[in-house]
C-alpha cells in the first residue's frame, strides 16, 4: 500500500507520524564487515548493505532498504526507503532512486551522455571536464536484472522494465518496457501482473488486474 502523504506548509510531502515511528523501530543499519562505507554517506535505520558493497561519499540511502554484494552506489545519490538493490548493481551520481523500487542484479546506471576519457589535447578528463546528467527512479517502479539505463531518462511510478533492457528514453507511469531500445509493449498493475482491457474513459486511462481482481486507474 502506498504510504500516506501530508502537505507541509512549503508544499513538499512529509511522512505521518505513525511512519516515523515504525522507522525508529527498525533498529540501526546493519553493515557487513567487508562493505566499504564513506563517513560521509548517510544509511537509514533498518538498512540492510551486504558484502563487497561500496557507498560514496555524501550518498544518502533510506530506512529498510537492502543492498546486496557487490553493489556500487556512487557520491550524491539519492535513493528512498523500503528500496531493494540486486547484486552487482552499479548506480552513478546524478542517480536519484525514489521509495519503494525494486532494482534487479547487474543494472547499470550511467551518468554521461558524451563519454570520453581524454580532452581534445589527449589530457586525461577530470571531473570538471564533463556533466552529468541526472536520471530518476520514481515511486515503486521495478528495473529488471542486466538492464542498462542511458542517463538523461524518468522511469516512471509502478513503471516494470524488462530483463537485459537498454532503456534511452522516459518509461510512462504503469508501462512495461523490453528490448533494445526499449519499447512499451502494455502497462502493468502495482502488483507488476500485466494489466488486461487497458482503456480511456472519462479522461482515465483504466486497465483489468487479474490478480488483484479490480480496475486500476493508470493515468498519467
Amino acid at each position: 500500500m502506498m504510504p500516506r502523504e501530508l502537505v507541509r506548509t512549503d508544499g513538499k510531502p512529509d511522512r505521518d507520524d505513525s511512519a516515523e515511528s515504525d522507522s525508529m523501530k527498525i533498529g540501526p543499519p546493519v553493515i557487513h564487515p567487508t562493505a566499504i562505507i564513506s563517513e560521509q554517506a548517510e544509511i537509514g535505520a533498518g538498512t540492510h548493505i551486504w558484502a563487497f558493497a561500496q557507498v560514496r561519499e555524501y550518498a544518502v540511502i533510506g530506512d529498510h532498504c537492502n543492498i546486496g554484494k557487490g553493489v556500487y552506489v556512487d557520491a550524491r545519490v539519492q535513493i528512498g526507503s523500503n528500496v531493494k538493490i540486486q547484486n552487482n548493481v552499479s548506480v552513478f551520481e546524478g542517480v536519484t532512486v525514489a521509495d519503494g523500487v525494486f532494482i534487479g542484479p547487474h543494472v547499470c546506471f550511467t551518468n554521461d551522455l558524451f563519454p570520453r576519457a581524454i580532452n581534445l589535447d589527449g589530457t586525461l578528463k577530470g571531473a570538471e571536464d564533463w556533466l552529468i546528467t541526472p536520471t530518476e527512479v520514481e515511486y515503486g517502479a521495478s528495473i529488471g536484472a542486466a538492464a542498462v539505463v542511458r542517463c538523461g531518462v524518468t522511469i516512471g511510478r509502478f513503471a516494470l522494465v524488462g530483463a537485459g533492457a537498454i532503456v534511452t528514453r522516459d518509461v510512462a507511469p504503469h508501462a512495461l518496457v523490453v528490448g533494445s531500445p526499449a519499447r512499451q509493449i502494455g502497462y502493468v498493475c502495482r502488483c507488476a501482473y500485466l494489466l488486461e482491457r487497458v482503456h480511456e474513459e472519462d479522461g482515465r486511462l483504466l486497465g483489468f488486474c487479474p490478480r488483484c481482481d479490480l480496475v486500476r486507474d493508470i493515468t498519467p
